[in-house]
Order: C-alpha cells, then structure tokens, then sequence
C-alpha cells in the first residue's frame, strides 16, 4: 500500500510539473522573448492577417511569384509528401508535368534549366522559400503581367537580391527567398 501512495504521490507531481508548469513556463518565455514566433510567424497589414511567413501559398496568378508546388494543397494541417519513391513512375511524370507546366507559364525556353524545388514539393508540402534562381525565372512573367517598365523589373530584381536569406550561420541551406514576402514587396512597387 505504501508504495501504491508513493507511485500517486510521484504521478501527480510529474503531471503537475510536466503538464501545467512546464507548459505555462515555456508559453510565457515564448509570449515575452519571442512572441512573433510564438505566436506563428503571422504577417498582419493592415489590421489583416495576410499569412504566416512559414507557409507556402498557393500563387495562381502570373502577377506573384510561384511558390513551390504542394501535394497537399498548401494546407498545413496534414502536413506532408508523395513518399513516391525516385523508381516511382507517378513522380518522373509530375516531375516532367511540373516542368511544362512552369517553362510554359513563365514563357522560358525548352532547355532553360528548373530549379529543383520547382519540380519537387517539399518533404511537409508547406514550405514558403524557393531559390533566388526560381525567383529570377519567374521576373519576366511578372513584370509582362503587371506592364512594369524597365525600372520597376529593376525594381523588381532588387527586391529578390534584398530578400535572399544566406545559408543559416552562413553553412545551413542554401541561399533562399521567401515568395510570400517577395510578393508582398512586388505590391509596394509603383
């Protein structure tokens, strides 16, 4: 009986340590230390949240930059990928899909390479960065599509130069561009 009380007695202080202490501590750090990322990374204008800086949008206008493609339609909750295998025939097949699909809408030649994370959807299907590459493929197509002239698709290039992020401790990743960001800053351009 004794060590029945004892084994209570720990399950309710670790329930009560782990389970609302723990807890309540860690939110409170995150609220006052880090409350933009506590609270998701959300990019409100306007008194309006526009989205969150770590999740793709689906882009289906020629006036914004393509994020990359998704299988789970951009939606966060079942986060994930194909699994296809790289012997897969479905992925060669979306892979070759995708790259049409992307030479076609951005008016590039046949043998113009494709960036890769244009042609494969990312490992959760939400990720928001492309390549500055991707990026620049994408200028001409947008600039057509909003009559930019000449200095508003310089404007245009600047933007993605300024908003390249370098690799993390300048080692981590690669070079990247976030295209939500990139096409909030494509509306500021007069």
């Amino acid at each position: 009986m004794k060590t029945l009380i004892t084994s209570i007695k720990i399950f309710i202080f670790f329930t009560i340590l782990t389970g609302i202490i723990y807890p309540l501590l860690i939110t409170l750090l995150g609220q006052l230390i880090f409350p933009f990322q506590a609270n998701g990374s959300l990019i409100v204008i306007n008194g309006k949240t526009i989205g969150s800086k770590l999740i793709a949008q689906n882009s289906d206008t020629s006036i914004y930059f393509s994020s990359r493609p998704s299988m789970i339609s951009y939606n966060p909750m079942p986060s994930g990928a194909s699994n296809y295998g790289l012997t897969n025939s479905r992925l060669k097949d979306t892979v070759n899909y995708r790259k049409k699909k992307f030479l076609l809408y951005n008016h590039l030649g046949s043998l113009t390479p494709v960036p890769a994370e244009m042609l494969f959807a990312s490992a959760s299907g939400i990720d928001p960065h492309i390549s500055p590459e991707a990026a620049f493929l994408q200028v001409e197509r947008i600039a057509s599509a909003r009559k930019f002239n000449v200095d508003q698709k310089n404007q245009l290039m600047k933007i993605i130069r300024d908003n390249t992020e370098k690799p993390q401790f300048g080692l981590l990743g690669e070079s990247r561009v976030n295209a939500l960001l990139l096409n909030l800053e494509i509306d500021k351009i007069k």
